[in-house]
C-alpha cells in the first residue's frame, strides 16, 4: 500500500506575526474592538487584516494548489503585498516557465 505524503497544515505556513494575530484574537474572545484597542488602530483596519488572513489561510487550503511557489504567491497577494497587475505578470510568468 503505498502512502500519501503528508500535507502541511495552514497553520504551519503562518509567519509569527499571523500566529500572534491570531492569538491575540482568540485571548479577546474573538472581539475585532478589542483588537483594535490593543493594536492601537481603527476596527476597519482590524477588519482587513482578518480578511487578509482568512484569504491567506483559504490559499493554504487550497487542496488544488500543490506547487508551493505558486501558494506562496497567491498568499502575499492575499495579504495586499502584491497588486493585481503584479500578480498576474508574475503568475504568467511562472507558469511559462513550468512548461
Amino acid at each position: 500500500m503505498s502512502e500519501r505524503p503528508m500535507r502541511t497544515s495552514w497553520i504551519e505556513l503562518l509567519d509569527e506575526e499571523d500566529i500572534a494575530f491570531l492569538k491575540r484574537f482568540v485571548l479577546l474572545s474573538g472581539s475585532l474592538k478589542d483588537l483594535a484597542t490593543a493594536y492601537g488602530v481603527s476596527y476597519p483596519t482590524v477588519r482587513l487584516r482578518l480578511d487578509r488572513l482568512i484569504a491567506k489561510v483559504t490559499v493554504f487550503e487550497d487542496l488544488q494548489l500543490r506547487d508551493d511557489f505558486e501558494r506562496q504567491l497567491r498568499a502575499f497577494y492575499a495579504e495586499g503585498k502584491l497588486d493585481p497587475a503584479a500578480f498576474k505578470k508574475i503568475l504568467a510568468a511562472y507558469r511559462k516557465s513550468q512548461t
